[in-house]
Parts: C-alpha cells; sequence; structure tokens
C-alpha cells in the first residue's frame, strides 16, 4: 500500500520543497506522514467546501497548493483549517511556491494555457529561481491581450496600456507584483499575474509595461487538474479526486455598466 510519505517523496522530486520561497510554509502540515492511504483529494485551497467535499467522498489526504497552516499560530480551535482536518482524520500535503517554481508546475501550465511560446524562467531577486515565466505572444496592444486572457481563464481582467505592441510576456500565477520593477526593467512588453495593487499599475503605466491582474484563483487554479492527472500516473492503484472549489471573489455589475 502507498503511504503519505510516498507522496511527499513524488511531490519533492517533481517539486523539490527545498525551493519555496523564505517566507512559505510548503510541506506535510497535518496529519501521520506514515500512514497507508487509497484516496488523495487536490485543490487549490483547503476551504469548508473543499474539506467537506473530501470527507463525503473518503480522502484521506488533501494535496492544496496553498498551505493550511501559512503564519505562525498560538492555537487552533473549531473552525479552523487545520484543526477541522485532524478532527476529521484527513492529513495535508501542500506544495505552494514549490509548485509554483516547478517545471510543469503553476507557471508553466499557465503559460501553456494562455498560448505562450517558449517560455523560460526569468530571475528576479523577489522570488525563487523559476517562479517567473518568459515568453513571447505578439499581440497588436493591450486590448488585445487582455482579451486573449480573459478568453483562456474565463474570467474578468484587470489591465493598464503599456502604449506599444506586444512581443514578450511574463507570467507569475497569483500574486506577483513584487517583481514588477524586474519585468519593468527588463524591457519585456507585458506580465500577466493574479494580483496587482494601484500603485502596481501605475508604475507599470510609468514603465511602459502592459500590466493584466486576471485573479488570484484563476490563474493559479489550472494547475490543479494537471497535478491531479501527474499523480493518477505515479499512483495508479490510489483514487484521485478533483475536490471542487468556488472562485472566491465575484464580481458585481451595476446595471448602468450591463
Amino acid at each position: 500500500m502507498v503511504k503519505i510519505k510516498d507522496i511527499y517523496d513524488y511531490l519533492d522530486a517533481i517539486a523539490p520543497f527545498s525551493t519555496q520561497a523564505a517566507y512559505d510554509n510548503s510541506g506535510f502540515l497535518v496529519g501521520d506522514i506514515n500512514r497507508h492511504i487509497r484516496h488523495i483529494g487536490v485543490t487549490l485551497d483547503i476551504t469548508p467546501q473543499t474539506l467537506l467535499a473530501a470527507r463525503r467522498i473518503g480522502v484521506e489526504l488533501i494535496v492544496s497548493h496553498h498551505p493550511v497552516i501559512f503564519e505562525a499560530r498560538k492555537s487552533f480551535k473549531a473552525g479552523d483549517m487545520a484543526f477541522e482536518l485532524a478532527s476529521a482524520g484527513i492529513a495535508a500535503l501542500c506544495p505552494h511556491t514549490s509548485l509554483d517554481c516547478a517545471a510543469g508546475g503553476v507557471n508553466d501550465v499557465l503559460a501553456e494555457l494562455l498560448d505562450i511560446d517558449k517560455p523560460e524562467p526569468f530571475p528576479t531577486a523577489e522570488y525563487p529561481a523559476g517562479m517567473v515565466r518568459v515568453g513571447f505572444l505578439p499581440m497588436s496592444g493591450a486590448e488585445e491581450l487582455a482579451e486573449h486572457v480573459s478568453k483562456m481563464l474565463c474570467a474578468p481582467v484587470r489591465f493598464c496600456d503599456g502604449g506599444r505592441e506586444i512581443e514578450t510576456v511574463a507570467v507569475c500565477g497569483g500574486a506577483g507584483g513584487s517583481c514588477l520593477e524586474e519585468v519593468i526593467d527588463a524591457g519585456i512588453d507585458a506580465f500577466i499575474t493574479g494580483d496587482a495593487s494601484h500603485h502596481h499599475f501605475l508604475n507599470a503605466v510609468q514603465g511602459g509595461l502592459t500590466l493584466i491582474a486576471a485573479g488570484h484563483f484563476e490563474t493559479e487554479n489550472p494547475v490543479v487538474p494537471v497535478l491531479a492527472e501527474k499523480l493518477r500516473q505515479e499512483f495508479p492503484d490510489l483514487e484521485i479526486s478533483v475536490l471542487e472549489q468556488d472562485i472566491p471573489v465575484e464580481t458585481f455589475f451595476p446595471d448602468i455598466l450591463r
């Protein structure tokens, strides 16, 4: 039978936990790593919704991208997801920034989904090696690129116009704003990430960079079915389920804008 330790070792081989960012808490976070399991659930986040789904179908281990324990805690009480996992006898294994950086991980999946040609790791001082990918996606300008991203991700996007035709495009799923200045300094034409602040957009316009914020969930969730399929291929005797998760952020359009 397969132990959780076997799943850990496999994930460590394809997305080494040693490559995670200094601020991160990737790894095995809840449960008994030597437990034998038969059913894994894969999801972006461990939430009441995904935990309920896991309990209903008999999942013994959840592999989630985002760590169920991220910052230091002094207590775990009823309602906290780590407490609820332990109470339900479900373990948690969370490859976060290690999966962002990995070949075939979050950002390679995002680049492929967006039809970016020849994506390569783009080194930054802010993130571990491989967190950002840069490739080619010729577009006439910001609006065409924004429409393309929105269509591919089936999501609304926010963007600013860098004022030039687009050839080179950087991608970083999730919150990639910290490396914005490095992307500008490299002369890249456009940057697609999940979250971007008002000041990120101001700096992008000033630097002649088209910046697109397509949503944290929307830019990272595509890796979930890919990771589930990798686990199925590696562990054919296990049942691997994708735990469906609703997008946590909703968009409201007043009637005047409809």
